[in-house]
């Protein structure tokens, strides 16, 4: 019954979103606050509390009077919607009591999915608005009762039924619907296949097969951690059997699994979220985000390539390649084509990009069941597909809901007592009018904060709290946001609180902490280009075709360098000229002058040259000695 009940609400959510983006959302607030009951309800069916334990009993009680107070304070806000937006009704008790049991309940259904460190860190900004008159210095301010709380929460559209919550419930939903269909309906077995032909055969094949996998699955996945579960139980056994390590072969699927995050078209969600904040549209968003996802997994890839040739790591035998006509046959690849085509036509037709979405899903749905459907039983079976796609994209947009909503608290909470503006004046002032000092403390703040948060969540607080601090000393808005994001983000493969490692050590069955070692190296580059970002604006396509192409340039530059180093590259005889020169071409390349790009660039092309070379007499010595 338990079981049943869970899928029943999993599809049900899935239809509204379908529905929804086919017709249109309802006005703001009903539509978030049917959303989020069903998220709420939803939660609660999947992370039962006291599951398998004799206590159980009383966690069925506590769950029926959490969805009693979260479905009643939804039905209300739908229900007063037009007094709500109209007359900005003063709270009563009965809203304290609705508040305080919606604002619980989704906390408490955070806490069950993903620990306590998020739900402990939106109740520490309640606690704030409702103490901070206590705090001394710059962090103080006049306080808030109980009431005024309340009606910031519930009685407006700027507390839990704010714009992350609004969003959530339209564009992510959409683009969550569409990618599960996509999986669901032949996507992601097209997506490991093509993977395994595209880079079996080359040094570390299976590591690259890591990489390109979740990189296509991360594209169209809201979490890194999903992403590692999804993919790494195939991946990591996979180099493990041919002869990587343990610990490098979890690193490189936590990496690469992250990088997916920041990907476009979906970056964890984030995308959307970014656009709604900064106020620019999502197509600038995933556009200024191309160039430097692409140097995320040239890096990546190009680590592996170095550390494959250095330790003689295996490529994947011809016999465990699936055939080139199987990849590509027309019922695997024309879905994935039709989808992607109908959701292209969607947005060039000036629709909103969750009626895009929904093109994508109907074109996914019908190409699905021509190619499949030859007989009733075929139809049951395409049937059962696609409810359990509906099914598999109401499961994962319980993970971004509640946390959207949980985040919301949040930034409802520091925007009303100012404690962005108060924290960006705290950074000014400790580091000063360097840009680059500010970026430096904005960048490890948010590797803290991202710690154990998902990628969307992690965004939303560091944007709330960290990006003023940047936007204040003349940082153009979208390179503040991506600054924040990227940090806040590889917070995943971050020690100590690296969860996607975490997940990575577990499937390789070893330490997460040499995991984690991998993992930073393997994404050394990432640490270091959101600064250029900074440096380079281009590199988020601001500015003209000169300023695009020295970025461009100067990515590239660094990138491969710092790959051939953290590789073990081999160009001279000596590892410390070699790792001298690499660190030089990187550092060189990092700086906004000419001088130094064109030296780097210069002393870049003479090493390959040199490699070359070296590669060229070996091949001839081994020539001679065979004849």
């Amino acid at each position: 019954m338990h079981a049943f009940a869970t899928k029943a609400m999993a599809v049900l959510l899935g239809l509204f979103i379908l529905y929804t983006s086919a017709f249109g959302a309802f006005e703001g607030l009903i539509q978030r606050a049917i959303f989020v009951g069903l998220i709420v309800g939803l939660g609660l069916l999947m992370f039962p509390l006291g599951a398998g334990t004799r206590w159980r009993p009383l966690g069925i009680a506590v769950d029926l009077a959490a969805a009693g107070l979260s479905v009643a304070a939804c039905a209300y806000t739908v229900v007063n919607y037009d007094e709500i937006m109209e007359s900005l009704p003063t709270a009563t008790g009965l809203d304290i009591a609705l508040t305080a049991g919606l604002v619980l309940s989704v906390l408490e259904i955070s806490r069950r999915a993903i620990g306590g460190i998020f739900p402990a860190i939106a109740l520490a900004g309640l606690a704030y608005a409702l103490l901070g008159q206590y705090l001394p210095g710059a962090l103080g301010h006049r306080g808030f009762d109980i009431y005024f709380v309340t009606e910031t929460l519930l009685l407006g559209d700027l507390g839990i039924w704010g714009l992350l919550v609004g969003v959530a419930s339209t564009t992510i939903g959409a683009f969550i619907l569409f990618g599960s269909v996509l999986l669901f309906t032949g996507g992601g077995q097209t997506f490991m296949d093509l993977a395994i032909r595209l880079s079996g055969r080359s040094p570390g094949g299976a590591a690259k097969i890591a990489t390109v996998a979740s990189g296509l699955f991360g594209t169209i996945s809201g979490s890194a951690v999903a992403n590692v579960a999804t993919t790494g139980n195939f991946t990591i056994p996979l180099m493990k059997r041919l002869g990587y390590g343990p610990a490098l072969a979890g690193g490189i699927e936590a990496v690469a699994s992250t990088g997916g995050q920041i990907a476009p078209p979906v970056m964890g969600a984030a995308a959307f979220v970014m656009a709604e904040i900064i106020g620019r549209s999502y197509f600038d968003i995933a556009k200024a985000a191309v160039l430097p996802a692409f140097l995320y997994y040239l890096g990546a890839f190009a680590t592996i390539h170095f550390i494959a040739l250095n330790r003689g790591l295996r490529t994947v035998p011809e016999s465990e390649m699936p055939p080139w006509r199987t990849v590509l046959a027309p019922g695997r690849v024309g879905p994935i084509v039709i989808a992607f085509a109908a959701l292209l036509f969607g947005i060039l037709t000036g629709r909103s990009v969750q009626t895009a979405a929904f093109f994508g899903v109907t074109g996914l749905f019908a190409s699905f069941l021509v190619l499949n459907v030859r007989s009733v039983a075929d139809l049951r079976r395409s049937l059962k597909v696609i409810v359990d796609s509906l099914e598999d994209a109401g499961k994962a947009l319980v993970m971004i809901g509640v946390l959207l909503a949980g985040a919301q608290i949040l930034v409802s909470m520091v925007n009303l007592t100012g404690l962005g503006v108060a924290l960006s004046s705290l950074i000014v002032s400790m580091a000063g009018s360097s840009v680059w000092l500010i970026a430096l403390v904005t960048g490890l703040v948010c590797l803290v904060l991202g710690m154990g948060i998902p990628t969307t969540a992690a965004y939303v607080l560091v944007a709330a709290v960290l990006a003023p601090a940047l936007v204040k000393v003349g940082v153009d808005p979208i390179i503040a946001h991506m600054f924040v994001f990227y940090y806040a983000t590889i917070s995943v493969i971050t020690p100590p609180v690296c969860v996607a490692v975490f997940v990575a050590a577990g499937i390789a069955q070893t330490g997460w902490l040499s995991v984690a070692r991998e993992a930073c190296k393997l994404g050394a580059v990432t640490y270091v280009i959101p600064f250029m970002f900074i440096a380079y604006p281009g590199m988020l396509a601001n500015g003209g075709w000169l300023e695009i192409g020295e970025a461009v340039v100067s990515g590239l530059v660094f990138t491969m360098a710092f790959a051939a180093f953290f590789g073990g590259a081999r160009f001279f005889d000596s590892r410390l000229l070699n790792g001298g020169i690499l660190l030089l071409i990187a550092v060189l390349s990092v700086f906004p002058t000419w001088t130094g790009l064109g030296l780097a660039t210069g002393g870049f092309v003479l090493l390959w040259l040199t490699r070359w070379h070296r590669i060229r007499r070996v091949d001839d010595s081994s020539q001679a000695a065979g004849t």
